[in-house]
């Protein structure tokens, strides 16, 4: 494929200000292609030229503009091709931290031709160059955007290319049945081994195995880095926001005795044990002639429906009502957790009343004043969509990265039923070069310009 066709300015040399803005210790700006050092000479002055210094080698100097004063003392280094973070000639310079100085630099390298970087464009010449693979790029914005530990180290995983040589490993047991089923299909009248229908359903079978533990730890990354969304519902004045703020362990919404309180939807993070998790207060459910109430219980409904869980409110001082009923039956296709509210009072409903209408619900009792049960709720609400002892093996993955994957099974699963119900092997051999393709679109082997620049859109500019 020819890079040109997709990418008109990949031959610039690019510059940036790859660290934060604000004033700060440090600020380095980073400038890479084929003119990095040629540019970076004309701003940079030391003892000697930095062409003339090693590569990885820190130089003293100054940074002077075109006049030849000195704005400031500054370190300079630099990374030979193809050994660099984007696999072409990369400059820093090592500012002190500060707003204007580095503007400066910026400005002076632009000046002698550099073009502004693009968000991503760092790292999206490090995967156009060979350095990284697709997966891997989108590991770094994982690395970045890490809330915990266990995040931090999933996207360390994905960088470090273990994702990837799970997928490569699926991709060569895909290629391999394809060039036998293909090579029968060619060529019958050759002398080429054949391989019988129960020896592929078998290696199938074992593909598919291997793709379902691949996803799973896919989704557990998924988790660790964009986190829990989990919509606190129910009716009105049952306790929701008590339990939202118990949760947050802070008073973020307003709580008063008076139904319809919340009419907006508020949102508050922690993190539990390695796991984000976003709570999202919502307004109570119920019919209302309030304009401003249907605003807000539109908005919670919208939150019901976005949630990867639900928690479900009750108020078990009071009777089950209708409301509850039907929100009962809507909850029976969604995750979720039923939370019976005010044990600390007098209880009229039961868990065994809420099981004759949500018989396979999972149901706990407790008060937005027991700590102790509030802590358990977490637990709770964290094992209905990950155990714990999966958090060591996820990797960091991006939404896009599990939908391929799903598309892979997919394809292998039709193939297995193809074999299953006698089908012609063409059937089997089409399933499994679209397989390919998924895999060949998940590594970035085959790309187009719209998902690239999808992917690294998301990225700062200076990465």
């Amino acid at each position: 494929m020819a890079l040109e066709k997709y990418f008109l300015n990949y031959n610039d040399t690019i510059a940036s200000i790859s660290t934060a803005w604000g004033e700060a210790g440090i600020a380095i700006v980073r400038l890479s292609g084929p003119q990095a050092l040629d540019f970076a000479e004309k701003v940079f002055k030391g003892i000697k030229p930095l062409k003339e210094t090693p590569p990885r080698y820190m130089r003293n100097g100054f940074l002077v503009n075109e006049n030849g004063d000195h704005l400031d003392e500054v370190l300079g280094v630099w990374f030979r091709a193809p050994k660099s973070y984007t696999g072409e000639d990369v400059v820093e310079i090592h500012c002190h931290g500060g707003l204007l100085v580095a503007s400066k630099c910026l400005e002076l390298l632009i000046d002698q031709g550099a073009r502004l970087a693009e968000p991503g464009e760092f790292t999206q010449r490090a995967f156009l160059n060979g350095r990284i693979d697709l997966t891997q790029a989108e590991a770094v914005l994982g690395i970045i955007r890490a809330k915990s530990d266990e995040a931090l180290r999933a996207a360390a995983r994905t960088l470090r290319g273990e994702l990837s040589i799970k997928i490569a490993e699926i991709y060569d047991l895909l290629l391999n049945l394809s060039a036998n089923l293909e090579a029968n299909l060619d060529f019958p009248e050759e002398d080429i081994p054949f391989l019988p229908s129960d020896e592929v359903l078998k290696k199938l079978n074992q593909i598919s195995t291997n793709l379902k533990r691949l996803i799973s730890r896919c989704n557990v990354g998924k988790v660790l880095r964009d986190g829990i969304k989990v919509a606190i519902v129910g009716r009105p004045n049952v306790g929701k926001s008590s339990i939202f703020n118990a949760l947050l362990e802070e008073a973020r919404a307003i709580v008063t005795p008076i139904p319809g309180t919340t009419r907006d939807v508020i949102e508050g993070m922690i993190v539990y044990k390695g796991i984000p998790i976003i709570f999202m207060d919502t307004a109570g459910l119920r019919a209302t002639n309030d304009v401003v109430e249907t605003i807000g219980v539109n908005m919670a409904q919208k939150a019901f429906r976005e949630a990867d869980l639900r928690l479900w409110i009750i108020d078990g001082s009071e009777a089950l009502t209708q409301d509850d009923i039907n929100l009962a039956e809507e909850l029976k296709t969604h995750p979720h957790i039923i939370a019976i509210n005010k044990a600390d009072i007098p209880q009229i409903v039961s868990p065994d009343d809420l099981r004759e209408i949500a018989p396979d619900s999972e149901i706990t009792v407790l008060s937005a004043f027991d700590k102790l049960a509030i802590e358990k709720l977490k637990e709770r609400l964290v094992n209905k969509l990950i155990k714990h002892s999966a958090i060591n093996e996820g990797f960091n993955a991006t939404a896009r990265q599990i939908e391929m994957l799903k598309n892979v099974l997919s394809c292998v699963d039709n193939a297995i039923a193809s074999i299953n119900m006698g089908e012609p092997e063409e059937l089997v051999a089409s399933n499994l070069y679209e397989a390919r393709y998924y895999l060949d679109r998940l590594l970035g082997r085959n790309f187009d310009e719209d998902l690239i620049h999808a992917i690294f859109s998301q990225f700062c500019v200076g990465k």
